[in-house]
């Protein structure tokens, strides 16, 4: 029974790292779809989106008949409630790669982002694909200190974001209130999808050590 168990908990932890996978590929496919303006690239994305939704709802339910069956305490109370939190993390991530794909599908044919700010995009999609990969390595190993790297990591993102806004708040802006609201968009989809990697982290750090993140002590 304790072998079934544990095996069940493994099965929950190995969903979530799919789960990440699927959200980082879709960051990275979503934003070659924005910049290129790629519809067949985007509807790929929105489609694949019904993928993570079916994942989050099988591992929740996984996880409620473990609570029911098994009446985890201490460490696997932990790990069972915290995976239903971080799934809920990662759904909402998938949700944002989505947004950003829906943006280049409703431009298209033409531009979302004019081509001088093509660079900061791409980073911000490099930057996002990057974070919630390392975020699926962390729900894997659950290794305090890479976990406890991601907000460092983050720090990135906030920088390209502060960048975006300077260049559409500069005097010189030709593109448009369209084109305005659109990067506005596309940049807080890049900005909360890294923030929700740096959350599945802190929420590994709160399973192995019982403690949330920003009470440890510094490492």
């Amino acid at each position: 029974m304790r072998d079934a168990y544990r095996e069940e908990l493994a099965e929950i932890t190995d969903g979530l790292e799919q789960m990440a996978l699927i959200a980082a590929s879709a960051i990275g496919r979503a934003t070659t779809a924005l910049l290129d303006a790629d519809l067949q690239l985007a509807e790929t994305v929105i489609a694949a989106d019904d993928r993570l939704d079916q994942l989050q709802r099988d591992l929740e339910e996984r996880a409620i008949a473990v609570l029911a069956r098994q009446q985890p305490v201490a460490t696997e109370l932990r790990t069972v409630v915290t995976a239903l939190r971080i799934s809920a993390e990662l759904e909402r991530s998938g949700d944002l790669a989505l947004n950003v794909a829906k943006l280049a599908r409703r431009r298209f044919p033409d531009h979302a982002v004019p081509h001088e700010l093509h660079a900061t995009v791409l980073e911000m999609g490099h930057v996002a694909q990057r974070l919630m990969a390392k975020a699926a390595d962390v729900i894997a190993t659950r290794e305090l200190k890479t976990a406890l790297e991601l907000e460092g990591d983050d720090d990135a993102m906030d920088d390209l974001h502060r960048a975006l806004f300077r260049r559409l708040m500069d005097d010189r802006w030709q593109h448009g209130v369209e084109d305005a609201v659109d990067v506005t968009l596309a940049g807080r989809f890049y900005e909360r999808f890294a923030d929700h990697a740096v959350s599945v982290a802190k929420r590994v750090v709160y399973l192995v050590t019982g403690t949330y993140a920003d009470d440890l002590p510094p490492q």
